[in-house]
Parts: C-alpha cells; structure tokens; sequence
C-alpha cells in the first residue's frame, strides 16, 4: 500500500506546473488544436474531513501510467509531467511500469515524451521518448543514472508564447518531423 501523503506535504509538488499544464491543455481544446486530458489516479481514501470535505490520507489503488494522454490533429500522444528544481534530472523520477506504458504507446504509432520544468532555469523542456530511453537505458546499464540539463538538445525547449501557457506543440511538431526525416 503506497500512502498518498496529506495537502501539504510532498504529495503537492508539480501541482503548478500541472496547473499550467492544465490551463494549456483548455485553451488547445477552445482553439480545437488538441484534446488532453489529466489521467486521473485512482485512490483509496483512508481519512477525509468531512466538515471540511477534503481527503487527508489515502493510498494508490494502482500504478499510474502517464499524467496526460490525448490527440493532436489525429496524433495520439502521451506525456508525463516532472519538475526539478536543478540543472540535474535524477532518473529514478521515472517508474519502470511508465518507460513500459510509453514504449507500448510508440509500438502503437503514438508520441510519448516528457514535459521537464528546470526551476532553476524557469525552463520548459520537452524531452521526446527517444531521448528518454537512452538515459534510461544507460542508467539500466550501470552508468550515470541522471542527465544534465547541458546534455539536452536546446532545439527542444519549450516557448511560452501569449495565450499558451506551456506551447508544447510547437515542438511536438519538431518531433514529427524529426521521425518523418529518420
């Protein structure tokens, strides 16, 4: 049983990257860019507040998978959302369970990526599946098992433009193109 921890602990932290996320992934949908949503996880609750009627405590029911899943102009994607607060990603950031779920939806003709905020930088970055499993593989191989922000292509950074909080699809276009040129 892995306990989901109380509104002002750990459990909270990407809540406002998440919200941004979030608050991009509204404003695709008004526009009919995209349709993402959050993949809620499921959750057993153990103590609730009824007077104030929040959950205090609770446990996973399962693993999740991703944090998003969804379509873009007919192109499923999947991404999961991760923030760290130096220039140093550690890669235990990411579950096993989550590399088998995203190269499970690449067999399947899907995109799936992570969108990494490096809070030291105030930095969005959009890291494509590819790159994902050869720092997980290397760290699966006994090397470093974290990446440097400076080992990151800059092509992959995400804007924030006006009206976007988080304009990820600017390089998920990149990532398109990328696969069609290989």
């Amino acid at each position: 049983m892995r306990l989901v921890a109380s509104w002002n602990s750990r459990g909270l932290r990407g809540s406002m990257l998440e919200e941004m996320i979030n608050l991009t992934n509204m404003k695709y949908r008004e526009t009919k860019l995209a349709l993402v949503q959050k993949v809620p996880t499921p959750i057993t609750p153990i103590n609730i507040d009824k007077e104030h009627r929040h959950i205090t405590l609770a446990y996973f029911e399962q693993k999740s998978t991703v944090d998003y899943i969804g379509v873009v102009q007919g192109v499923p994607i999947c991404f999961d959302a991760k923030e760290c607060a130096v220039d140093t990603f550690n890669i235990n950031n990411i579950h096993e369970h989550q590399i088998d779920f995203m190269k499970d939806f690449e067999e399947q003709s899907g995109i799936a990526f992570l969108l990494i905020y490096f809070k030291k930088r105030d930095t969005y970055y959009y890291l494509p599946y590819r790159r994902l499993i050869e720092f997980w593989e290397r760290a699966q191989n006994g090397g470093r098992k974290s990446f440097r922000f400076d080992e990151l292509d800059s092509e992959y950074q995400v804007p924030i433009q006006q009206g976007f909080c988080i304009h990820y699809l600017d390089i998920l276009r990149k990532d398109l193109e990328f696969r069609d040129d290989t």
